[in-house]
């Protein structure tokens, strides 16, 4: 692995979480490139920051859920292809059902380069530490579409306190939101903001 990243699990304990890109459960219905482990990996300082984070979350009763971080450039070339194909309708339901699949780079959920591959960008959210379920936040995660916004009003009172629950939470510690995306946040001071780095997620910790 590059130097200045870490595995999320090895440096903050308790930390759970589910790469959905390495699965089969994510928009493009299948495994994506880069993705060779079921782990998630981060900048040093991503990682610190979000240890303040969890701390904090815990103290209220939260523990925090990560989707994503660092995504190599192979994986963001990858969607570009899938988002040129032909439709087979596997995952418009759940993710895009309002939007042509074309559309998702247009729309700015898709992109030719994303922040998460320079290593300081981050997908979450919550759930609660006494009855492990995940909070209600209105859509599932890269749900792309106008609901997914933070300025979304068609979601429940409960789902945009929610929200604004993250939110508060991942600014006081040094992260920005991403408008369109309830999920997404980047670390504001990030190490790498012209660096897109493309090494493969795989299961050692050693460069």
């Amino acid at each position: 692995m590059e130097k200045g990243f870490v595995f999320l699990d090895e440096v903050i304990p308790g930390i759970r979480w589910d790469a959905k890109y390495a699965t089969w459960d994510n928009f493009t219905g299948k495994p994506v490139d880069g993705y060779d482990v079921n782990r998630i990996v981060a900048t040093e300082e991503l990682a610190n920051a979000l240890k303040e984070v969890q701390k904090e979350a815990n103290q209220m009763g939260y523990g925090l859920l990560v989707w994503d971080a660092y995504r190599p450039q192979r994986a963001v070339d990858n969607f570009i292809r899938w988002a040129a194909e032909p439709e087979d309708g596997r995952r418009k339901e759940i993710h895009y059902p309002n939007i042509k699949r074309e559309e998702l780079l247009s729309q700015g959920y898709v992109a030719a380069k994303s922040s998460h591959s320079r290593g300081s960008a981050i997908d979450l959210t919550l759930y609660s530490l006494k009855t492990n379920e995940m909070l209600q936040m209105g859509t599932c995660f890269d749900f792309m579409d106008v609901k997914s916004h933070h300025t979304c009003e068609t979601v429940s009172k409960e789902e945009k306190e929610n929200r604004q629950l993250l939110c508060d939470l991942m600014t006081r510690h040094g992260f920005v939101l991403y408008e369109n995306e309830w999920w997404h946040y980047n670390l504001k001071e990030e190490p790498y903001p012209e660096t897109y780095f493309d090494f493969p997620l795989s299961g050692s910790s050693s460069k």
